[in-house]
């Protein structure tokens, strides 16, 4: 693109790098895997120095658009389109329904719940893992702050590690706030916080039952026949089979066909019982 300013190849290059690294690195925090700290300090420093980078791309857009006669809003968006690209839009998005999760979590709210439905919470496999892990984490921002000795290093290096904390916070917060839903027609909504939603129509549902698994893999893993499992503190407990292939949307964009799916369920018997007779 002519006038286009220098460095925004470098900056799609450099945030769709490091982005979907930052979320497989919070997956695995909420997976209960610690990485080693100096793992943990790199990944911070770098999505540092690539946010930078991006922030001063985003100036040089807007500005540019400004140059050629946009409004403020159209050059926001424009600089946007172009210096990021759509999965990494789709990371910041989980991002930021994540620490809005914080605001709901502390006045006790859930997202997408309507009176009469049935909300089914599933964070009870990950809560005393999770907790642990902030522990682990306060205890290692700490320690950091006695044995760096300058106070640049020190003041950039307790900030990431303050938002490192903040955002495994937000991550659960997203995971109580937004629970499984039952609505009274039969239907389903299944999630798991921020990252993944998926409407499930009656008319989908073939058969349900209680059915606790401890599968391998991710959080979000299709094997073959369609099978989608969503693991939480790696198990699921509740089998669902679909009467015709569903389309569900990976965190990244990634459309695939689940044929039975798989999840976790703290009370499955409630949320099968509810399945199963609808008003």
């Amino acid at each position: 693109m002519s006038g286009r300013p220098r460095g925004v190849r470098a900056a799609r290059i450099a945030v769709a790098a490091v982005l979907p690294a930052e979320l497989a690195l919070a997956t695995c925090l909420v997976a209960g895997v610690r990485p080693p700290g100096w793992a943990l300090m790199g990944a911070e420093a770098l999505a540092g120095a690539v946010l930078l980078l991006e922030a001063w791309v985003l100036r040089s857009l807007y500005v540019a658009a400004r140059a050629r006669g946009a409004d403020r809003r159209a050059a926001r968006r424009a600089a946007v389109q172009e210096a990021v690209p759509v999965t990494v839009r789709r990371l910041l998005l989980h991002e930021l329904r994540a620490l809005a999760s914080l605001g709901r979590w502390a006045r006790r709210g859930t997202h997408g719940v309507r009176p009469g439905d049935l909300a089914a919470a599933y964070t009870g496999p990950q809560t005393a893992m999770m907790y642990g892990l902030l522990f682990v984490m306060v205890v290692e921002t700490v320690g950091l702050a006695f044995l760096i000795p300058w106070p640049a290093v020190h003041r950039v290096i307790l900030i990431l590690d303050l938002y490192g904390v903040v955002l495994v916070l937000a991550l659960h917060a997203a995971c109580v706030t937004r629970p499984h839903v039952v609505r009274p027609n039969g239907s389903l909504r299944l999630r798991y916080g921020a990252l993944f939603d998926l409407d499930v129509p009656p008319d989908a549902v073939a058969s349900v039952r209680i059915d606790r698994r401890y599968p391998g893999g991710g959080l979000i893993t299709l094997s073959e026949g369609g099978v989608l499992d969503l693991v939480v503190g790696g198990q699921t407990s509740v089998t669902l089979e679909l009467s015709r292939p569903l389309p569900f949307t990976r965190p990244l964009g990634a459309t695939e066909e689940a044929h039975t799916i798989r999840f976790h369920a703290d009370d499955p018997r409630a949320l099968v019982s509810a399945l199963r007779q609808p008003a």
